[in-house]
């Protein structure tokens, strides 16, 4: 297991291949300095081909980090063409990410090169943009359905031209925890290289398979707020640094930083998070049933993994037809109300006959309304 494993942001790129989402100029910039601000180790800015904003934000991103307003490596993506490789390196950014095809799949039917040919594609733009003097991480796209053998020869070769790292993309979204073991533990001999994994969440299944990698020698985990990307997106940000603190011990990011990156990144994004949505959503730290309450009254570790203070949020209850006397008090003290024995069974028994959700005002009107 890795002493140190690390969180690439990629809202800036992957995020907004969201179906619907496109960030302007002053919002990348400011997502940039968020989530440097929450000490995530890597940014993937984006494709500074892809559009002449993009191009645009990652120089000023690259200008706050040469002031040191922001202290994250910054990426820029590249296809393995000597274009995208010249446009990334004449923004001086820290790291190039190239990336190609390299299941038989995406050869036969996109790039139509034979396994040797996508070789030798590989090392050559590798060789290029190592030769700017900037680091490089090749990502093996489509590798989850990459023959293991052919994944090492790619792996040797990225190596060989220069890259320091190398992805291994589960683009589809098709791994378990077992697999995404599987390939780490085949790859770990390969000297001179860290790998990264950027996980899709095709099947649910892409944090389990985030932790598995992270158990098997990867040392960056990608992400992005609000689990943003192509499809149903990849890996959430905030759901895998809890995750990586909880069962790693390791503090991949600020963790009072992740509701602020959930509520930019929603209001950015035009995407509504669901209330139940892990970790963020607006009822994570919510509880309902009476006896889930009472725990929580007697001790919070009875129902909650986690200190919500940690994460700059608090726990609360509903009060409604599955509450019990111990919810319904500590709620009524919470409003600045005491109540008797005989006000709480009176009470609940007008709570139980009816099938809604109490607010406040609700309990206000009861508690003082004529018992007798």
């Amino acid at each position: 297991m890795p002493l140190k494993v690390g969180i690439l942001d990629s809202t800036l790129r992957e995020g907004e291949q969201t179906p619907g989402v496109l960030f302007n100029k002053n919002q990348r910039i400011e997502i940039a300095q968020l989530l440097s601000d929450a000490h995530v180790a890597m940014i993937e800015a984006g494709h500074p081909l892809v559009s002449p904003d993009i191009y645009s934000a990652i120089k000023e991103i690259m200008d706050m980090k040469a002031s040191g307003m922001i202290n994250s490596e910054i990426i820029a993506h590249s296809r393995a063409v000597n274009s995208d490789i010249d446009s990334a390196a004449s923004l001086g950014v820290d790291r190039i990410a190239i990336f190609y095809g390299v299941s038989d799949i995406h050869l036969d039917n996109k790039t139509h090169r034979s396994r040797t040919e996508a070789l030798d594609i590989i090392y050559d733009s590798i060789s290029y943009a190592s030769s700017t003097g900037i680091p490089v991480r090749f990502t093996a796209e489509d590798a989850s359905r990459t023959d293991i053998n052919f994944l090492r020869n790619v792996v040797r070769t990225a190596v060989d031209a220069g890259a320091d790292r190398v992805s291994i993309a589960d683009t589809l979204g098709i791994l378990t925890p077992e697999k995404t073991a599987y390939i780490f533990n085949n790859l770990s001999d390969i000297k001179g290289v860290e790998y990264d994994f950027h996980g899709h969440n095709d099947m649910g299944m892409a944090l389990a398979n985030g932790l598995a990698a992270a158990e098997s020698g990867a040392t960056i985990i990608h992400s992005t707020v609000n689990g943003l990307g192509e499809r149903v997106g990849i890996i959430p940000t905030q759901a895998l640094g809890v995750l990586l603190n909880y069962h790693l011990g390791v503090d991949a990011i600020n963790l009072l930083s992740l509701k602020p990156l959930s509520e930019l990144i929603e209001k950015y994004s035009g995407i509504t998070m669901p209330p139940n949505y892990p970790v963020t959503g607006s009822t994570a730290f919510t509880h309902k049933s009476g006896v889930h309450v009472d725990g929580i009254i007697r001790n919070p570790g009875t129902y909650e993994f986690m200190d919500p203070s940690r994460l700059g949020l608090q726990h609360s209850f509903t009060i409604d037809k599955y509450s019990g006397k111990h919810a319904l008090r500590e709620k009524l003290a919470n409003m600045g109300i005491n109540a008797d024995d005989n006000k709480i069974s009176y009470m609940l028994e007008k709570i139980k006959n009816n099938n809604m959700v109490y607010s406040e005002d609700d309990l206000k009107e009861i508690a003082n309304s004529d018992n007798q």
